[in-house]
């Protein structure tokens, strides 16, 4: 469907709409490729268009990609408009902790499962999982799962009121660091250097919690796109999907080069 400025809502023809249960919760998830399965997680205020785009690249990397449906309209550009209004619903949503003091989203359950389903359809060493803004600080919690040893978190947003926060409850930030001890594992993450929503103080939070095992990527303000969707533009209004919304697609742009390195991320660990 063509929306009033002439972009285009995305189908979603190539991918298969699947009913995934898990202990009873039933959610829409969207899946395509073939190979060791990786869960993409939507930004706000949805599956857009280029949350899909970033999709399509991992399926053709050579990954299943799953992408579940959290909120907001499937397939939809970001409108302003449409945007704040799924935004208000997932801040007081039972689902999310937006704000500080919430401890950990009780969804990031939900998306243990999934991986974990999604693992044993598609076998592999393991399961990638990557976050992106309001559910960027997911693809860490969902690593209490085993199977999942490929975390990279985007700009991760929540909480949205602590620029130092972490979306974690004490007891899961424990556990995600005795498993990055324990097992080895490496954390990938992205940032724009002034990106209100996730700071600075957020990125050495994240030091400090995992130590060098978190490799945080800071790009500069003047790589990000400068025509991103309404949303972005009129609410987020900082540089900050890195990968998505503020991406630039030009061969070695930081932005690409920031998504081939995502790629390579996932092979090197779901592909020894």
């Amino acid at each position: 469907m063509s929306t009033a400025n002439g972009r285009l809502d995305d189908a979603i023809t190539d991918f298969s709409r699947r009913r995934v249960d898990v202990d009873g919760v039933v959610k829409t998830v969207y899946v395509a490729g073939s190979g060791p399965a990786v869960v993409l997680m939507p930004e706000m205020p949805g599956i857009s268009p280029d949350v899909l785009r970033l999709a399509r690249w991992v399926r053709d990397a050579g990954f299943t990609v799953h992408v579940p449906s959290l909120f907001g309209a499937d397939g939809a550009y970001p409108t302003a408009e449409s945007g704040a209004k799924v935004v208000r619903r997932a801040c007081v949503s039972a689902e999310f902790r937006a704000f500080a003091g919430g401890g950990t989203s009780p969804v990031t359950t939900w998306l243990r499962g999934l991986a974990r389903q999604a693992h044993a359809a598609c076998g592999g060493p393991g399961v990638g999982a990557i976050g992106l803004c309001f559910t960027g600080n997911f693809a860490l919690t969902m690593a209490l799962e085993p199977a999942v040893i490929a975390p990279v978190v985007n700009h991760p947003s929540l909480p949205l009121d602590d620029p130092a926060g972490l979306e974690l409850s004490d007891e899961d930030a424990r556990a995600v660091r005795d498993r990055v001890t324990r097992d080895g594992l490496k954390v990938l993450a992205y940032r724009f250097e002034g990106d209100r929503w996730c700071t600075g103080q957020r990125f050495a939070a994240y030091r400090a919690l995992l130590g060098d095992a978190f490799d945080g990527r800071v790009l500069p303000d003047g790589a990000a796109n400068t025509d991103p969707p309404p949303f972005f533009r009129d609410m987020v209004e900082t540089p900050h999907s890195v990968v998505t919304a503020h991406l630039v697609n030009e061969d070695g742009h930081p932005t690409l080069k920031a998504r081939d390195e995502i790629l390579a991320f996932l092979t090197g660990r779901l592909k020894p």
